[in-house]
């Protein structure tokens, strides 16, 4: 993970901050001169706590980031969730789970966020997933969310562009957290064809580590980038080429 200065006085908004991406994304913008707040769903230092998918959680936290940080130049948003499901086993309420942590989350926190980036000409980015550009199995729910998200994303990309903020989008493959570990232990005695799951969602090649992604929310959210919006970024080792 480089350390530049790429953020000095920059002020940013990290969801799902408590491990994984997000931890790594906090890390690495506070290591190159970011004021950072993160969201997750259990408060801690630097955290404040945040229901995504909850319109009065994401606006009590949204105001408090931004008054802690006096204002809002980028917001990434990290959270999500993936649970394995057999498209026959899957309820309604695992439905609509996926929906409002990672299509619904993403909506809320940015429309929360909207009045500080208009001030700043900020921007966001989203982690959405190669799983909403290319089917998997057992992933129904996951897949039309992080499409949803993906499309979410560049309808806001040309809504906000007169406003000179910038929107972009990341689709990883398989990343080394707690989340795929998760989901894979609740079916560790089940019959899901674990060689066809794991052919189709970018861990061929095993899983990168969180830094990877990290790196390139930075990079969407840099000056390096200031003349990309509405971009779909793969990184997932070629498995969406």
């Amino acid at each position: 993970m480089p350390v530049g200065d790429r953020f000095i006085g920059k002020r940013v908004l990290v969801t799902g901050a408590a491990g994984g991406v997000g931890r790594a994304t906090v890390e690495l913008f506070e290591a190159e001169g970011a004021s950072v707040v993160g969201l997750d769903l259990t408060p801690g230092e630097g955290i404040v706590a945040c229901d995504v998918g909850d319109e009065a959680s994401v606006h009590a936290a949204v105001t408090t980031a931004t008054e802690r940080l006096g204002g809002l130049d980028v917001v990434a948003n990290v959270a999500g969730v993936d649970q394995f499901r057999k498209f026959e086993d899957l309820d309604l309420a695992t439905w609509q789970r996926h929906l409002s942590v990672n299509l619904t989350g993403p909506m809320l926190i940015s429309r929360a966020a909207l009045p500080h980036l208009r001030a700043s000409k900020g921007n966001i980015v989203t982690i959405a997933s190669i799983a909403g550009l290319r089917g998997q199995p057992y992933q129904a729910a996951y897949c039309a969310s992080k499409a949803g998200v993906i499309m979410l994303m560049k309808s806001l990309a040309i809504e906000l562009a007169a406003d000179g903020i910038r929107v972009n989008t990341i689709c990883p493959g398989g990343v080394q957290t707690d989340m795929p570990v998760s989901a894979a232990a609740e079916h560790a005695n089940s019959d899901l064809d674990w060689a066809l799951l794991m052919e189709s969602s970018g861990a061929r090649y095993g899983f990168m580590p969180p830094s990877h992604v990290a790196d390139a929310i930075a990079y969407l959210a840099s000056d390096a980038a200031a003349s990309v919006t509405g971009a779909v970024l793969s990184v997932d080792r070629g498995t969406a080429a």
